[in-house]
């Protein structure tokens, strides 16, 4: 995935395009408008047991990746992309 992010002062709005690349080429592009984006990665984090002889059970991890800036401290919306 690539990730562009940009302001325009005069405009008063930010953007955030995301491209998707496929053996280098771009399969899909996304563009956000004064929102707040932020890339997370899901996988397994590996598992924990409860207890001795309890069969353990799968922990998914999250951990993000990326995260637009806000100008000006602005309120916006949120939004999660999800590796």
């Amino acid at each position: 995935m690539v990730l562009v992010e940009g302001f325009n002062k005069d405009w008063n709005v930010s953007w955030v395009h995301a491209w998707t690349v496929t053996n280098g080429i771009i399969t899909q592009v996304k563009e956000y408008f004064n929102t707040s984006v932020t890339v997370t990665r899901f996988g397994d984090g590996g598992s924990i047991a409860s207890s001795p002889g309890i069969t353990s059970q799968p922990r998914a991890s999250c951990q993000s990746v990326w995260q637009s800036k806000v100008s000006d401290n602005k309120s916006m919306p949120g939004l999660v992309l999800a590796l």
